[in-house]
């Protein structure tokens, strides 16, 4: 059976709708697939992008605490600095003291060697003059006097005295015999009178006055000290018995001071006065 051409023609427009139409399905179908993999592409480089700004985001701060902390550091560093550099000036200022102080020493020493050298005479002739004063003097503490210069003289020979130490026990002996001048002292002691030893007791007022007391106040003498250095004992009156007795007892502080009436010794003839 032939169709007519009509109905060819017919046919043949229906068969090409067809296909347009499942053409124009393929290409929509085809243009929302290549939309979705664009979309998902472009999805997936935002995320590359955020994971990619927050990793640096985290290095920025690792960074920035980084710096901070060794900002930190610096300051700490500086300041620490700032103390050495002004502990150091301190130090270097002393330091220049000491070597100031070492050269003073260092001359000092080399003087000292000359003033030792030259010392050691001057106590050999102080002892010497002290042991004549005392061999001249008025006759109190005898032992303990001679005693004491006998001491100076054998120091002079020892080696485990210093310089310093032998000077300065001179200079104590010496004010120990100025100090005899100017005070009041009482003591016991053995005497040789008329060829008996008594014993007796002394009292010296400086050294104007030196006298003896027998124990029972029996005799009475008083030192005279001749123009030339010598002297000797010569007996007292009975009169001067009360002031000596009250002058013994003021010497050992049993009164308290008061004026006495004492005999003084003089280079030449002897005198009386009061003494206090």
């Amino acid at each position: 059976m032939k169709l007519s051409k009509l109905a060819q023609a017919s046919l043949l427009l229906s068969v090409s709708a067809t296909s347009l139409m499942f053409s124009s399905l393929s290409y929509s179908e085809a243009l929302a697939t290549s939309d979705n993999d664009q979309l998902t592409h472009v999805v997936n480089a935002g995320q590359q992008i955020n994971d990619s700004a927050a990793k640096s985001q985290q290095k920025v701060n690792r960074l920035t605490d980084q710096v901070l902390t060794k900002l930190q550091q610096f300051h700490v560093v500086t300041k620490e600095v700032d103390g050495l550099t002004v502990y150091n000036q301190q130090m270097q200022a002393q330091l220049d003291n000491q070597m100031s102080e070492l050269t003073q020493l260092a001359n000092s020493m080399e003087e000292v060697s000359v003033i030792e050298r030259q010392i050691s005479p001057l106590m050999a002739r102080m002892i010497s003059t002290l042991d004549t004063f005392v061999n001249l003097d008025v006759p109190f503490l005898p032992e303990e006097r001679a005693k004491r210069v006998d001491d100076l003289k054998t120091m002079m020979t020892r080696a485990d005295i210093s310089v310093s130490e032998k000077f300065r026990r001179v200079l104590e002996a010496y004010q120990i015999e100025v100090d005899y001048g100017r005070t009041i002292e009482a003591y016991s002691g053995l005497l040789d009178v008329d060829g008996t030893t008594m014993d007796v007791d002394f009292l010296r007022i400086g050294r104007v006055s030196l006298v003896y007391q027998t124990r029972d106040g029996s005799r009475l003498g008083e030192w005279k000290q001749s123009a030339n250095g010598e002297g000797q004992w010569q007996e007292l009156s009975q009169d001067y018995r009360l002031g000596i007795n009250k002058s013994l007892r003021i010497a050992r502080k049993q009164l308290a001071p008061d004026l006495i009436m004492v005999p003084v010794s003089a280079p030449t003839n002897a005198t009386t006065s009061q003494a206090e």
